[in-house]
């Protein structure tokens, strides 16, 4: 495979600009110039595929050209992973810049990468102040209520924003409700690997890459959740509008894997698995030229939600909690934070 280099980059783009003269009122000059805030954890593999010479369709519409490297010291794995990617991101044409500022300087669309969802916020900020259309990965953040926080600042700085896992653009999970062999949706037993970081609330960390797949099939509705935790699995049971029933199993010991088993009026089917990082990233792209996200600020915030109301129920020794119980503390503390 080969990757474009500085002085391809910018022909590429050169020549696309002059053909499609258009401007973000419409549709955004093409290759949109993308920057990342954050090189620790999906970067590489994503750039290695943005930037492909050879990229058609969706993908041959945008380019990473700069980067910040970010990190965080006090998760090993950040450090790890962030020492091995600059310089081959730097190879792949990318300039690598010393500041978000001088990021936004020099790109039209901020991809925030960053693991640590607790940085997300302050990274963010800046990118709203200028008005640049951001895809935020997941988890969106490291509290509820900095999720809650930051579409707020979407909002107030009319700037599209989404998050996702890339589980949600599964083919097989995004069409399964199409199946005639289901019938009419009842509920999901959605599985996934459920490693933990103890700086982030349980299922932000890998979880969500269980929980996301979950909504993407169930929807929003969940009114309440109960959680069973040991030390090698999590259990989270969802009760959802109408009386569907759409749980979540956490894996940390045994065999690990990603699928879901789906209940319908007609059948029980299996549901979608992990396609790779592409068609999460083609979302991306099409959220870039329209404006239009693929994910509603409803949704992912039923999503967090959903795990925050799980960490609680833990910490009431498997007690339902409802959804709405911690958005409102949620609410509360963004907007006291705002306020102060």
């Amino acid at each position: 495979m080969r990757f474009r280099s500085v002085s391809a980059v910018f022909a590429a783009w050169f020549l696309a600009s002059a053909v499609c003269a258009i401007t973000w009122a419409g549709e955004p000059s093409l290759p949109l110039k993308a920057g990342i805030i954050g090189l620790d954890a999906h970067a590489l593999p994503w750039t290695k595929i943005i930037n492909d010479s050879e990229a058609t369709g969706e993908l041959a519409d945008m380019v990473v050209v700069a980067a910040y490297p970010g990190g965080s010291p006090d998760i090993p794995h950040s450090v790890e992973l962030l020492a091995g990617r600059i310089e081959p991101i730097r190879e792949m044409g990318v300039e690598i810049v010393d500041s978000i500022d001088e990021l936004l300087k020099k790109v039209d669309v901020v991809m925030v990468l960053s693991i640590d969802g607790r940085k997300h916020l302050e990274e963010a900020k800046p990118v709203f102040a200028a008005g640049k259309p951001v895809f935020i990965d997941k988890p969106i953040a490291g509290t509820l209520a900095d999720a809650v926080e930051i579409f707020r600042l979407a909002k107030e700085h009319n700037v599209p924003c989404f998050t996702s896992s890339s589980l949600r653009f599964a083919k097989r999970t995004i069409d399964i409700r199409e199946d005639p062999k289901l019938g009419e949706l009842i509920g999901c037993e959605q599985h996934a690997p459920c490693s933990l970081e103890p700086h982030h609330p349980d299922f932000f960390w890998y979880g969500i890459h269980g929980v996301e797949p979950l909504f993407t099939i169930m929807g929003t509705g969940c009114v309440s959740v109960t959680r069973i935790h040991t030390e090698g699995s999590d259990m989270a049971v969802g009760v959802w509008e109408g009386g569907r029933i759409g749980s979540f199993r956490g894996i940390r010991d045994g065999r690990r894997g990603y699928g879901s088993t789906v209940f319908g009026t007609k059948g029980i089917v299996p549901g979608g698995s992990f396609d790779g990082y592409e068609p999460l990233i083609v979302e991306i792209v099409k959220f870039f030229k329209t404006g239009k996200p693929p994910v509603s600020e409803k949704e992912t915030l039923e999503i967090f939600a959903f795990m925050e109301a799980a960490d609680e129920s833990k910490r009431q020794g498997g007690r339902p909690v409802t959804l709405e119980s911690v958005m409102q503390k949620a609410r509360e503390a963004a907007r006291s934070a705002s306020d102060g």
